[in-house]
């Protein structure tokens, strides 16, 4: 347990990542903050009434004002305009980053310590600009990227064999998008690589439908994006950090080199504990997997060069 957590924006990707991290006990007290009026304080005094019911002490608190975010251990960062029908995340690309640049100056000035897992979007580019601004070493600014898109890739494979979620592993690299790349070679269910149990079209309709989740969900809603697999695996990510659990765990990471590629956030496999990130780690891709990464990557840079 940490001391305080602050998550900064209270909609829903927010306020359900922020009553997680009370359910889970992973800080003292949790800070839900907003530009909003109102929006976080009442969302969060609505949290905390569920106190009594579900068993949790952390205070959860909502605020407009970042000085009650201070000396935060852990941010999770989800402010921005959320994705609508027909709008790549591409499309967010300026309005968000406005949004992270300022929200991340704040942060800089009220917590110069804390470990950011950023889950704005476009997510990989969104996390370049809170690293640029804030100057953090890479070890303090995550993506949440990896953890959701196989968390979704997981959770498809088990609806096609109907089988247990806890008994499937699966990763997946690259950049969160349609060019991400889910590994059917280390897809395994107790150990049986999937390509034993599924012929390779099921496997490929799968990988796509995991590519286009996040615009699935959109797609359904018509007004929004999703928010409760967002919110739960960005408080993974923060529970890896905060019991400092050295978990492996994919996330979007500076690359300083790893993979062969350089100065770019990226999905990578990575070991998460108390420092944050505290390793990258390098798995054996094929031909194929290292070109379609590769082509992840380029798609990445593509989307930093529009940055204004």
């Amino acid at each position: 347990m940490v001391n305080k957590i602050t998550v900064v924006g209270a909609g829903h990707v927010g306020a359900s990542a922020s009553l997680l991290l009370a359910q889970r006990r992973l800080a003292r007290s949790v800070v839900l903050i907003d530009i909003i009026e109102g929006v976080p304080q009442g969302k969060g005094l609505d949290q905390w009434e569920s106190a009594p019911i579900e068993g949790f002490d952390a205070r959860v608190i909502g605020t407009n004002d970042y000085a009650d975010t201070a000396n935060s251990d852990i941010v999770i960062l989800t402010a921005g305009v959320a994705r609508k029908p027909g709008m790549s995340r591409e499309d967010l690309l300026n309005t968000n980053a406005n949004i992270v640049k300022t929200v991340s100056g704040q942060l800089k000035a009220t917590s110069p310590n804390a470990i950011i897992i950023v889950v704005s979007n476009p997510l990989d580019v969104m996390s370049y600009v809170c690293m640029k601004t804030t100057g953090f070493p890479r070890e303090r600014v995550i993506g949440m990227a990896g953890v959701l898109d196989s968390a979704r890739y997981r959770s498809f494979i088990a609806l096609e064999l109907g089988v247990s979620v806890a008994d499937i592993q699966a990763l997946v690299l690259g950049g969160h998008g349609d060019t991400m790349v889910p590994l059917a070679s280390y897809a395994s269910v107790s150990g049986i690589p999937l390509t034993q149990l599924l012929p390779a079209d099921r496997i490929d309709a799968l990988v796509q439908r995991t590519r286009k989740g996040g615009g699935e969900i959109v797609g359904l809603l018509k007004t929004g994006s999703a928010y409760y697999a967002p919110a739960a695996a960005a408080v993974q990510m923060a529970e890896a950090i905060a019991h400092d659990k050295k978990r492996i765990l994919p996330a979007s990471v500076w690359l300083q080199g790893e993979y062969g590629l350089k100065d770019l956030f990226l999905g990578v496999p990575c070991q998460m504990g108390s420092n944050g990130l505290e390793k990258v780690i390098e798995v054996v891709l094929t031909d194929d997997e290292r070109a379609a990464l590769q082509r992840s990557a380029d798609a990445t840079f593509e989307t930093m060069a529009l940055l204004s």
